[in-house]
Order: C-alpha cells, then structure tokens, then sequence
C-alpha cells in the first residue's frame, strides 16, 4: 500500500465510493474542515466490519487507492438518524449548515443504487429510527508528496 513503515499494518478508510464525492471528502480531510462521519450501522453489518472503536488509527484512500492520509479515530456513538445534531453534521465538513441540508444530501446518498447494491435491497429507505454510526477523527498526518500540498 504504501512505503512508509508501519502503515501497510492500518487499515483502509475509504470514505464514500471512489468518484467525485470521494474526493471532496478526502479534500475536506486534508484540509481540516471534515472532523466527522456518519454511516449506517447496517452497512458495518452487512460488511461484516467492526465498528470503529476510539484510538483507532486509519490509512485514508483518495479515489486512485492511494494512501493520503492517516486518522485516529477520537469519539464513536451509534444514535437513530433522529438524533444526530447540528453540530455533528457540521462537523462533517461538507458545507451543511442545517440538520436538514446535512440529511437530504445523505438520504441522497443512503437511497443510491451503489448502496442500495451494498446492502442488498434495491428500496432501501432510511427513516428517523435507522440506527446510524457516528465517528469523530482527527487528522494524524498528511500522507501527500508535499508538492501535493
């Protein structure tokens, strides 16, 4: 994966599916600005993925699959979408400034066909009762080419 020591060992975070949104996250990542995420609960089940867990260290791949950086997870909490607040979905970096900015463009997200394909269920909905998993990380260290900074 990469050739710095030690990072081979990390997992992978892939943040959305490589393309366009991918890319505006891992920016987000680099630059400061995304500090959190959400995903759904049934997709880590579905995967068969852990949780993510507090002090977990993550090697961030850009849309190429290349390693850009790597983030230590601070907070994890699993709520029903309800509940997720304000400052969680600003905390994501993404430019939302309303919980309901912040949900219509996950919805977007959660009810498209490539994760629709994921979970196996092509009417997939989310709804206030949808357990979510919400992840707080800081930024470790920009893994870029300092040219590329």
């Amino acid at each position: 994966m990469t050739h710095e020591p030690g990072l081979d060992a990390l997992p992978r975070e892939e943040f959305a599916f490589p393309g366009p949104l991918r890319d505006r996250l891992v920016a987000a990542i680099l630059d400061g600005r995304k500090t959190a995420t959400t995903g759904l609960l049934r997709a880590y089940e579905v995967e068969e993925e852990p949780l993510p867990e507090v002090g977990r260290r993550a090697v961030v791949v850009n849309s190429e699959e290349r390693p850009v950086a790597v983030i230590e997870v601070v907070a994890v909490r699993v709520v029903p979408l309800g509940e997720v607040d304000t400052a969680h979905a600003v905390d994501e970096g993404e430019g939302h400034t309303t919980l309901a900015e912040w949900r219509a463009a996950h919805e977007r997200f959660w009810h498209g066909d490539e994760l629709r394909r994921l979970l196996g269920d092509p009417s997939f909905t989310v709804e206030d009762s949808t357990p979510v998993v919400l992840e707080r990380f800081r930024l470790e260290r920009d893994l870029r080419p300092q040219a590329a900074r």
